[in-house]
């Protein structure tokens, strides 16, 4: 006998889940489970966190009527079952591939995904928003915003609760609890307490209270709303919620339908005010490898579904990310002052290796970039050398902390810039395109970006002896060229940049860790008969003033290399050109930068392709600027 159809294979949008019974929502969610840990094994991503929500996303697509109903998933992590969900089952395989699924919610992706993600905090700002938009045109939909525990660490999801609670909008905000235990384990007198707490008899005896003790002043609401509150909060917990605006109701096991079901139904049918569902869930959920793992495979490669091991590449040479946290640990151990700072990211900085060596040493500060920074002035005022580590993209968001209190105060806070340049599968919300420029505007901070692994180390030991104010270096995700390491770190002459090969014709000028790509454009251009000096500038800010003139004046072309967006390093060479004359005696220039655009997550070698800044674009556009005439038979002729 032929078994049954898979639910999931009936289901083609949210409206079709709508269309099945309660009793079989349980099936369609472990169908949902197995299909996602088939589709990660094959693609890796963001696993633990998925399998986490399955329940609650099967729940809230059959309760609310999406896509009019707006459901924002916080950060995006959690969204991969949301997309096979809402009809992206079927490509679901080509997750943070090039020209597939992005890892995150997109608007451009699809009409389910009301607000794009990847940086953490922003569901309930964008939910109320929305909400408001609802309000002022007259217009009745239900506006849902999902957002982590941990996400509720930074300051902006406290901002927007504040401003929720004292417009009174009606929005639901969802917190999925699934690491802080932020309340007791759940159960089922407090899945009782949560369905009658949410029901609309509660909630209208709580409005005819309030509108009630409007006649009779603030004495007797105090007496009697806050009374009422006040208990209720002390057998269910949410005290802090209430007192920003929403309505708390919790804690809801978040795996358990016949719990979760009635709680969204009463909340989705209430008529106004902000509401706070507390849900409980557990990372990783229904996925022995997952539940058993420290991390809950947060991110992973792909991965044996049986067993769980993952196949991760050998690699040739050790990640610049390793790199900083063992040059960083040789530093703090000649020097006591060092600390290092992290916003919720030890392992994707090297923090979690200085983390180990030194513990009191170390602080994680969580998804609070704007602390992160002000935190790491303090400790240099009080004379500590403080290592602010943060992701480029990251950074953007304490990006008035920069300006405010370090570098107007010139205070001597280190900053460690991880994931600068492209990415690759996490795509254009993680790509680190824009510190260069954001950065080199500011008085007072001083620029680096190593060539190579190699050179990172000389740059850790530079930021640590460097007390006069404000430095910065970048570094890439990922492997370095395998070059020789050194035992310590030099110190580096602040503003002196470094020539690597001597030319006559055209002069490089390179600035971070394109300079394997940029190495093997100068050979290729010796192979076409063009003489090439190739310098590594190491800083963008001073730039080597002597050394751009000497470059400028000895030769016909001169071409900046960055990997980071216009306004940059290039930007920096051309305004010292154009200051001091250089470009009046027939220069020719060109700055290679990223594209004036954000571009879609693919492999990390296609993405600098696609910018031009591999080896053989970077001789395309040399060729193309000194032998226009014979460019394109040369190119062809080098596959360029």
């Amino acid at each position: 006998m032929a078994s049954a159809t898979p639910l999931l294979d009936t289901l083609s949008t949210p409206a079709d889940l709508r269309l099945l019974p309660d009793t079989k929502l349980a099936q369609v969610a472990d169908e949902l489970r197995a299909e996602l840990i088939d589709a990660v094994s094959l693609t890796g991503g963001h696993l633990g966190s998925g399998l986490g929500v399955v329940e609650l996303t099967v729940a809230l697509h059959h309760v609310f009527n999406t896509p009019r109903d707006k459901v924002i998933w916080d950060v995006g992590h959690q969204a991969y079952p949301h997309k096979i969900l809402t009809g992206r089952r079927d490509r679901i395989r080509t997750l943070r591939k090039g020209g597939g699924l992005s890892g995150f919610t997109k608007r451009s992706e699809s009409v389910y995904d009301p607000f794009g993600a990847a940086h953490s905090s922003t569901s309930i700002s964008s939910a109320l928003g929305y909400a408001v938009a609802r309000d002022l045109k007259g217009d009745d939909f239900n506006v849902v915003a999902v957002i982590g525990d941990g996400s509720m660490s930074a300051g902006m999801a406290y901002e927007a609760m504040n401003n929720a609670g004292a417009l009174g909008s009606r929005l639901i905000v969802i917190l999925n609890d699934n690491d802080m235990s932020i309340a007791p384990p759940v159960g089922a007198m407090s899945a009782y307490l949560a369905r009658i707490l949410s029901g609309r008899t509660y909630l209208s005896l709580r409005d005819i209270g309030k509108q009630l003790t409007k006649h009779f002043g603030a004495t007797i609401d105090n007496a009697i709303t806050r009374a009422v509150e006040h208990a209720r909060t002390f057998v269910t917990g949410g005290t802090l919620f209430e007192e920003l605006g929403f309505y708390y109701i919790g804690p809801v096991d978040g795996h358990n339908l016949d719990h979760l079901l009635p709680v969204l139904r009463n909340v989705r049918d209430a008529k106004d005010g902000p509401i706070l569902v507390h849900v409980v869930t557990q990372k990783g959920k229904g996925y022995a490898p997952a539940e058993a793992s420290a991390d809950r495979y947060h991110g992973v490669v792909s991965f044996d579904v049986e067993t769980g091991t993952q196949k991760k590449a050998k690699a040739n040479a050790p990640s610049y990310t390793k790199v900083f946290g063992e040059s960083l640990i040789k530093e703090a151990e000649r020097d006591e002052r060092i600390v290092a700072i992290t916003a919720a990211m030890p392992s994707g900085t090297g923090v979690d290796l200085f983390g180990k060596a030194f513990p009191a040493r170390t602080f994680d500060v969580g998804i609070a970039e704007q602390h992160a920074v002000t935190f790491a002035a303090g400790l240099a005022c009080e004379g500590m050398r403080p290592f602010a580590t943060i992701y480029s993209t990251f950074l953007q968001r304490g990006y008035d902390q920069v300006v405010h209190d370090v570098a107007l105060q010139n205070l001597p806070v280190r900053f460690p810039i991880d994931r600068a340049g492209l990415v690759g599968a996490d795509g254009a919300t993680h790509a680190g395109s824009f510190d260069t420029a954001y950065l080199g505007c500011l008085p007072n901070m001083v620029l680096m970006a190593p060539g190579d692994e190699a050179e990172l180390v000389h740059m850790v030991a530079t930021a640590v002896a460097y007390d006069a104010g404000p430095i910065a270096f970048r570094y890439p995700r990922g492997e370095g060229l395998g070059v020789d390491m050194p035992e310590r770190g030099q110190i580096l002459e602040i503003g002196k940049g470094r020539v690597m090969h001597e030319g006559t014709r055209v002069a490089i000028l390179n600035y971070g860790t394109r300079l394997g790509e940029t190495m093997k454009a100068v050979e290729m251009l010796a192979e076409l008969g063009i003489s090439t000096t190739l310098a590594d500038a190491r800083f963008a800010k001073p730039i080597d003033a002597a050394l751009v003139d000497r470059l400028a004046k000895n030769h016909e072309a001169l071409i900046t290399i960055e990997e980071g967006s216009i306004g940059g390093f290039g930007s920096f060479v051309l305004h010292h050109l154009a200051a001091n004359g250089l470009l009046d005696n027939g220069l020719k220039v060109r700055t290679l930068t990223l594209p004036d655009l954000f571009q879609d997550h693919d492999s990390p070698d296609a993405m600098y392709r696609a910018a031009g800044l591999d080896a053989a674009g970077i001789v395309s556009s040399i060729v193309r600027l000194v032998e226009p005439s014979r460019a394109e038979r040369v190119l062809r002729s080098v596959g360029a």
